[in-house]
């Protein structure tokens, strides 16, 4: 798959992992360049099974991504519109497919991602912060708005009811242990980590097999989006969707017959010899 010809980002594929750097303007803006952008990505990676991982980081330096293109928002109609009128607007209908991709996304946060641009980083799988150089805000109710790129039908998701409120109505900077703290990022990290911490993680990731990554990461989020019985249902329809497209039969077989269930030693090392499977050719 080609990954060129983007205005607001650069795309480079390394094996099954695909860097997406950030560099828009002085600031990363999230505006119409952006979206146009971020859809035409996703129509990509819909279609590729050779990209296992997107990792999203930015060379803006002290910008991740800054929040939503304000310009846009002044033609936001000044009359209430009626509920069976609604629709999805541009950013939430955006984030939404990169958040249905198939490939596990990861956030890669050294600078503000404030807005629109915390609510990109919410619409990834998981989202990783640098101490001392990440800030996040959402500054919408000041402004006499709500967070609208799905960050107020996220937040509470990731962080719990309470603090999702007190990080909305607040409308305050927070920073990466803050956020960490909050349960808005998975981990905060030195800013000598970060790097190496998320390359070593799509690296692993990188290894498995691309559907039984795409089934885990659609029965986790029907967990949260479903009663428990239904995606009980979901999880094990995915299941099955995996074991269809995967060695993942004979990968137990193997296993099983170099003693991984009942040996000792073996149970003391399955992370070594999950990815020695990962190697075999079936």
């Amino acid at each position: 798959m080609d990954y060129k010809n983007f205005q607001t980002f650069t795309a480079k594929q390394n094996g099954a992992i695909l860097t997406v750097d950030i560099n828009f303007g002085p600031v990363n803006v999230q505006g119409q360049e952006m979206l146009a952008d971020l859809s035409s990505l996703c129509l990509r990676l819909e279609r590729d099974r050779s990209v296992k991982v997107v990792v999203f980081q930015s060379s803006n330096p002290g910008y991740w991504v800054c929040h939503y293109d304000t310009n846009l928002l002044r033609d936001m109609s000044t009359e209430a519109v009626p509920r069976n009128e609604v629709q999805l607007l541009d950013l939430q209908s955006v984030l939404e497919r990169l958040s249905n991709v198939p490939q596990a996304t990861i956030a890669k946060i050294e600078g503000f991602a404030r807005g629109g641009g915390h609510e990109m980083a919410l619409a990834l799988d998981m989202r990783f912060a640098a101490r001392g150089k990440a800030k996040f805000m959402q500054m919408e109710v000041g402004m006499g708005i709500l967070p609208c790129g799905g960050g107020a039908s996220r937040m509470a998701r990731q962080a719990g009811l309470g603090k999702a409120l007190e990080i909305i109505l607040g409308a305050r900077d927070w920073d990466a242990d803050e956020a960490e703290n909050f349960g808005t990022i998975n981990k905060a990290l030195d800013a000598d980590d970060i790097g190496p911490y998320v390359d070593a993680l799509a690296e692993r990731i990188s290894k498995f097999p691309a559907e039984s990554i795409e089934a885990c990461k659609r029965a986790v989020y029907a967990s949260i989006d479903l009663p428990i019985k239904d995606a009980l249902k979901e999880e094990a329809y995915q299941l099955f969707q995996a074991t269809s497209k995967t060695p993942a039969i004979k990968r137990f077989t193997i296993a099983d017959e170099n003693g991984a269930q009942f040996d000792h030693d073996n149970q003391k090392n399955w992370e070594s010899m999950l990815m020695d499977l990962q190697e075999i050719q079936l």
